[in-house]
């Protein structure tokens, strides 16, 4: 039996929020080279591959949350769930310094098998745990890395994004999130807006409000880090979507 391309906790949990995770693992499936990329272990481990702790964020947030959660079960390296089907990153050659032997000469066929086995299982199930709600607001969690190869480091704790389309939650989550004292990036460390990804998907296209988080990987890189972010966004977000009146 073929293992799933993603995991679902909590399904029948009655929050209204769908806490998802795009990029939770940095597996690569047998089937693709023999579960490997043709990359470095110590490149298999950085940001690069999947979002570091991310995924252990994103089961404690659902927990406190009593809320269902969607995480993946491959690497962004060998597909990226969180870019539409026809974003010429959907696939990468090449990502921050690191090349990627195994996708540096993919074709369409391949491509088309990866999509197939991995992304569209996985956005199906994102869009059945979506519905299950009729009211359904979407939290997506992401890590992202102090700094990248020859950039200046990244100031933030915390960042939030959201699209120039929906307002709802994002400017004041930001402003919350700066209340307590954390350096939050707004619209940073990257666009809060990409058509074809998966609040574009999942979210924009059906009304539902949303937000993405993106914490630093080095304070959520280990369970004690991830607990406490955990903590301190579930305090936020409980109440959040009444306080917005949304």
């Amino acid at each position: 039996m073929t293992a799933q391309p993603y995991s679902t906790i909590g399904e029948d949990r009655p929050s209204r929020w769908l806490i998802t995770c795009d990029h939770a693992t940095n597996r690569v499936p047998g089937w693709i080279g023999g579960g490997e990329l043709g990359i470095a272990p110590e490149d298999m481990a950085r940001h690069i591959a999947y979002d570091v702790g991310a995924a252990g964020l994103t089961r404690a947030l659902a927990e406190r949350l009593d809320a269902p959660a969607i995480l993946s079960d491959f690497s962004r390296l060998v597909i990226d769930p969180n870019r539409g089907e026809d974003d010429p990153t959907l696939v990468m050659r090449i990502y921050d310094g690191t090349v990627i032997p195994a996708n540096r000469h993919i074709d369409a066929a391949e491509r088309e098998r990866r999509l197939e086995r991995l992304y569209r299982p996985y956005h199906a199930a994102y869009a059945r745990l979506a519905a299950m709600h009729p009211r359904r607001a979407i939290c997506a969690i992401h890590s992202f890395t102090r700094q990248l190869r020859g950039r200046p480091r990244r100031p933030w704790a915390v960042g939030v994004l959201y699209s120039h389309r929906d307002k709802r939650l994002g400017p004041a989550l930001v402003r919350e999130c700066r209340d307590l004292g954390w350096i939050t990036g707004e619209n940073e460390p990257y666009s809060g807006h990409l058509d074809g990804d998966s609040i574009d998907r999942h979210a924009l296209a059906h009304g539902r409000p949303n937000v993405l988080i993106e914490v630093r990987n080095d304070l959520i890189a280990d369970a004690a880090g991830q607990q406490l972010w955990a903590e301190r966004l579930s305090d936020v977000l409980a109440g959040f979507l009444d306080r917005r009146g949304v």
